[in-house]
């Protein structure tokens, strides 16, 4: 591949895509379980925005120096290997858009996030299917790329950090990029990939800083594929708002810290609680997939929705047929789930 070389968009496979479902409600009267978001945000945010809003009138500096310079204390990395992305989803499709041509294969991870198959068809490729947790024992010998899900979306498992670097390695030799999404990354306490060669990292400071409307993430890469992805992402890729928050909110060393604590006492107190009605998959990420057995999961959804709480259907995912997704809220709103859940 010609390093410049960016492949568009096959125009003939958006014909036979569709939208991928996603949880999030936007109803004010529905407590919102389906979406993985941080309930609360840093505080200082709204004056960052604010500010950022008066000197909107111009365009932002294209290079957002003083946002890639926090992202690369967040993630320890270079500056220069840190690329603005409006949200985790856009890092993603620029990656598959300046790695991937019409057909060759990528191995997909599966059940994980819908969008990694949606975004490799609509380059004219073929996702090749493969149990979440088998990705890293799969020989990426004639692929593209490979995907990782880590922590995965939505059973929550944290690839070991050990296994997945020896794995980067293997793409590496193999000649195959290695794309990792860290979306719900910072909850936890392992360190990012980030800056390993061969590799992309998709990042998204929504979920962490509870702000998935402000659309601000980055990617994270080395050599003649920074390049690619430098070259081909959208000028002025942030706005003046979302650049300056996020700068900002990857500053909030302690409101990080006491969201991975709440997150985890939470975690463990809504585990003890549904395991008597259901079958909770271990997950180290903010959010819960429950399987219910013999019930209807769309039914459960319903009922849920009638009495004021949103939760995700997870049949939408490639391979699960009876499961939802919850998310992990406040300790009062977590009761309330946790009530409605009770008698469903």
């Amino acid at each position: 591949m010609n390093d410049s070389m960016v492949m568009p968009m096959d125009p003939d496979a958006v014909d036979t895509v569709e939208r991928v479902p996603h949880g999030s409600s936007d109803d004010p009267d529905i407590l919102d379980f389906s979406a993985n978001i941080n309930p609360r945000i840093p505080t200082g945010v709204e004056a960052v925005y604010r500010d950022a809003l008066e000197l909107s009138g111009t365009y932002p500096p294209d290079d957002y120096p003083e946002y890639r310079a926090e992202a690369s204390n967040y993630v320890d990395c270079t500056p220069e290997e840190v690329v603005p992305t409006p949200g985790g989803l856009a890092a993603i499709r620029l990656t598959i858009e300046t790695t991937v041509s019409a057909d060759d294969s990528v191995l997909v991870p599966f059940p994980s996030f819908g969008e990694y198959h949606r975004e490799v068809c609509l380059q004219g490729a073929t996702p090749e299917f493969v149990p979440h947790d088998r990705i890293l024992e799969t020989d990426p010998t004639d692929h593209a790329l490979v995907v990782v899900c880590n922590p995965n979306n939505p059973t929550g498992d944290l690839y070991d950090a050990d296994a997945l670097r020896r794995y980067a390695g293997q793409c590496r030799d193999a000649g195959t990029t290695l794309l990792v999404d860290e979306a719900f990354l910072g909850f936890t306490e392992q360190e990012s990939i980030a800056g390993q060669v061969g590799v992309v990292v998709a990042r998204s400071l929504t979920k962490l800083f509870g702000l998935p409307g402000l659309r601000a993430g980055f990617a994270v890469t080395t050599g003649p594929a920074r390049n690619r992805l430098e070259i081909a992402r959208r000028a002025w890729t942030l706005g003046t708002p979302a650049a300056a928050v996020g700068t900002y909110s990857m500053r909030c060393t302690e409101f990080i810290t006491e969201t991975r604590d709440r997150v985890q006492n939470e975690y463990s107190r809504m585990c003890d609680t549904l395991a008597g009605s259901f079958n909770v998959h271990p997950s180290d990420a903010p959010f819960l997939l429950l399987d219910v057995g013999e019930r209807d999961p769309n039914k459960i959804v319903r009922t849920a929705r009638k009495r004021g709480v949103a939760v995700r259907d997870a049949t939408t995912f490639r391979g699960l047929d009876s499961h939802i997704r919850v998310a992990v809220r406040l300790p009062d709103e977590n009761d309330q789930l946790l009530d409605v859940l009770d008698d469903v």
